[in-house]
């Protein structure tokens, strides 16, 4: 992070502090908003009631006026209804006034309707009848008008207490929410309810309209207003996410209707204030963070940047490794001129000493990475061999179970070649790593690659011409012959690679002698005769780079999914190992030539003849074997394959489970131990125990890496026989029975 930068860093951190303090007032606001609003709600709610309570009151004294009119009590309808409607023309918040007979049968009305019409079976005129003195109320939808109503009723009775007539007054809600009250409580809404939940007023939102003479009952709102008293407050989320404050109101004449009065208010409307005040303060606390910033750039240009950028350029060619950048004078007073100084003198230094250091370093490098290699692929090899033994064995029995489910053997073939590539994987590791167990022999490699010849056509294929020159007669090369063909096997599939459109691959075998003088410009190389095997494609060629490269683990020049990397590698490691050398010679667009020197054997009369692949399986047998093996899982997979083999078996965790066994009288005819073992016994120690106790005993050993117990200087050691993990039921059977045939 530059100076500058870290300077508006400073300036951003220095901004938190008022952010926070910005964030807790408006916190606190909101919530004063809140409560405030709440006031108000609960304020406007009684304001609503009382005016209702108000009104229901002046309707009262008009009602009562109205009984003693002299109009009213004319005998003709058409005379009381035209008193009425000029009544209602001075108070239009009514939606009509009328009187009833003793029985309930519409005398005359406001709207002169003329109509025959039955108000006995109404609630409020059955009231009415007992009711000697005072109002009755009922919140309903008026019958006539159709819309909501408070019917507000007063009987009319004689000198003698007897009904005389009903007088009827219905208060327009409607009107009275819409015109009136709401001039009370400017930007809330008013909702009036009846006793049953039925909505019969609800603005100003429009959106409300549709629930006008709905019950709402079963809504948390509509049980609120059933059940609050008169001051009670609830906040309620609606159905746009939103949430909504309610406060409820009364009085006594209200609660007498049955009407059930609501004030409500949206939250977001509420807190508009305090949202606005917030993003004017942001909009501030912004502007003076950025004022501020700026003059903190300009200081840091002017001042700082300068001078560092004549540290940093010097910094980039030293990194460039140009070690004669130099900071030229003059210098700063300060930790800078300080910086600059020191800077001038350990470029002095490393220009002095570049040379040894670059010569060392890769030697260095060389002999870490090696033993980097080394250390990790041993302590992969041995538990990750474990688990491979375990699925290559698993699934070469299901492979032998599913014979007659193509679908199923498909996975287990899949799953078994899986883990012999995960093998395969472990082993080239280790042969770069030069600590996989060899086992080298006097060979014919000209008899040795004709062997293999038709395996490496059919990897070629059909686009690439092969040549072989493997000339008769040629001294034998001290060399494994199962990790030449593997090695020999790598190469040509990276010509094949190098060829897409087709060409010739040459392998030829001969003799060589490498001299002092070549060995002296090459690295680990012992001057001495040689068989060479050189193996030619004419494909791409290489670059001097990527020659530099090829023989690095996990270094290709391939695509990304075709090649891990390895090929080359594990030939570059299994060569050295035997001891021998390894040259690339390649130019781009001419081909490349490999060239593999191995060591001539000093026993030629051990010639290795290689064998003809046959079809013939080795089965079991009836001997016993003590499996020794700390891992539970190889321990008990070993011991089904062998019991399938038809072998009785013992098995024992680790050497001392095992020489308890060996001490008792159970017959047994092979011990099959693991190399390491934990429990301060490792399997060559068990087995000179084991031969004490038992001369005669046939040893097989196993292991997915050694550690040098049975392996020195990269060869077996004489007469040890090694199955190396992960192996299939057939290798195990071949290498019990070569066992039991040696020791006869």
């Amino acid at each position: 992070m530059s100076i500058r930068a870290r300077l508006l860093w400073l300036v951003a951190m220095s901004m938190i502090l008022p952010g926070l303090l910005l964030g807790l007032r408006s916190f606190h606001e909101r919530g004063v908003q809140v409560d405030a609003a709440t006031a108000r709600i609960v304020n406007a709610s009684s304001e609503v009631a009382r005016d209702l309570e108000a009104r229901i009151l002046a309707t009262g004294q008009l009602l009562y006026g109205l009984a003693r009119a002299r109009d009213l009590q004319s005998e003709s309808r058409e005379g009381c209804s035209a008193f009425l409607a000029r009544v209602r023309e001075q108070y239009p918040q009514y939606t009509g006034i009328l009187t009833t007979d003793r029985d309930g049968r519409l005398a005359c009305d406001s709207l002169q309707s003329g109509r025959e019409q039955d108000f006995a079976d109404r609630s409020y005129f059955q009231r009415a009848q007992t009711t000697e003195d005072g109002l009755v109320l009922d919140a309903a939808f008026g019958r006539m008008s159709g819309s909501a109503v408070l019917q507000i009723v007063r009987p009319v009775r004689d000198r003698a207490g007897d009904l005389e007539a009903v007088i009827l007054a219905g208060l327009d809600l409607e009107r009275l929410v819409g015109e009136d009250l709401r001039l009370l409580v400017p930007g809330m809404e008013i909702l009036l309810l009846d006793q049953q939940g039925t909505v019969l007023v609800w603005q100003p939102n429009p959106a409300r309209a549709t629930r006008i003479g709905q019950s709402i009952l079963g809504a948390p709102l509509g049980r609120f207003a059933l059940s609050a008293g008169a001051g009670d407050t609830v906040a309620l989320r609606e159905e746009d996410g939103g949430t909504s404050i309610w406060a409820s109101g009364t009085a006594p004449h209200v609660a007498e209707s049955g009407l059930r009065v609501l004030v409500g208010q949206n939250r977001r409307d509420l807190l508009a204030p305090a949202d606005r005040r917030l993003r004017e303060d942001l909009v501030i606390l912004a502007i003076l963070s950025l004022l501020l910033g700026t003059a903190v750039w300009v200081i840091g240009e002017v001042m700082i940047r300068r001078n560092v950028a004549r540290i940093a350029a010097m910094a980039t060619r030293l990194g460039q490794g140009d070690l004669s950048a130099r900071i030229p004078a003059p210098h700063p007073k300060g930790e800078l001129g300080g910086l600059m100084a020191v800077l001038n003198r350990s470029a002095d230094s490393l220009e002095q000493q570049r040379e040894s250091i670059i010569e060392l370093n890769r030697k260095l490098l060389r002999a870490q990475r090696m033993e980097a290699v080394g250390q990790l692929t041993g302590g992969l090899a041995h538990d990750f061999n474990n688990l491979l033994t375990v699925i290559l064995g698993s699934a070469e029995l299901l492979a032998e179970r599913l014979e007659h489910d193509p679908d199923l053997l498909h996975l287990a073939e899949a799953t078994r070649m899986a883990a012999e590539r995960g093998g395969e994987l472990t082993r080239s590791l280790l042969a770069f790593a030069r600590r996989q167990p060899l086992e080298p022999r006097a060979t014919d490699l000209s008899a040795e690659i004709g062997r293999i010849e038709p395996l490496l056509r059919r990897t070629l294929g059909a686009y690439v011409e092969c040549r072989f020159e493997l000339p008769p007669g040629l001294p034998p090369a001290l060399v494994d012959p199962s990790q030449l063909e593997a090695a020999l096997l790598n190469l040509t599939l990276n010509a094949r690679d190098a060829m897409p459109y087709g060409g010739l691959l040459t392998v030829e075998v001969a003799e060589s002698e490498l001299d002092a003088a070549y060995a002296a410009r090459n690295d680990e190389v012992v001057p001495g005769e040689y068989l060479v095997i050189a193996v030619t494609d004419t494909g791409q060629g290489m670059a001097p780079e990527v020659i530099a490269q090829a023989f690095e683990p996990f270094f290709t020049t391939k695509e990304f999914g075709r090649g891990s990397g390895l090929g080359l590698s594990m030939v570059y490691g299994f060569v050295k190992q035997s001891q021998g050398h390894v040259k690339i010679y390649s130019e781009l667009g001419q081909g490349t030539t490999v060239k593999l020197y191995l060591p001539r054997a000093v026993d030629p009369g051990a010639t290795r003849t290689p064998a003809r692949p046959t079809a013939t399986r080795i089965g079991g047998g009836t001997e016993s074997v003590l499996v020794v093996e700390d891992d539970d899982m190889v321990r008990a997979h070993v011991a089904g394959e062998l019991t399938l083999l038809g072998y009785t078996v013992l098995s024992a965790r680790d050497g001392r489970e095992a020489m308890e066994i060996l001490r008792g009288e159970a017959p047994i005819d092979v011990l099959f131990t693991d190399v390491v073992m934990p429990g301060g016994m490792s399997g060559p120690q068990l087995a000179v125990s084991a031969l004490l106790l038992r001369p005669g005993l046939r040893v097989l050993y196993t292991s997915g890496y050694t550690e040098n117990a049975v392996v020195h200087h990269g060869r077996l050691d004489p007469g040890v026989v090694l199955l190396s993990k992960p192996y299939r039921r057939q290798e195990l059977a071949e290498k019990l029975r070569l066992v039991l045939r040696t020791e006869e």
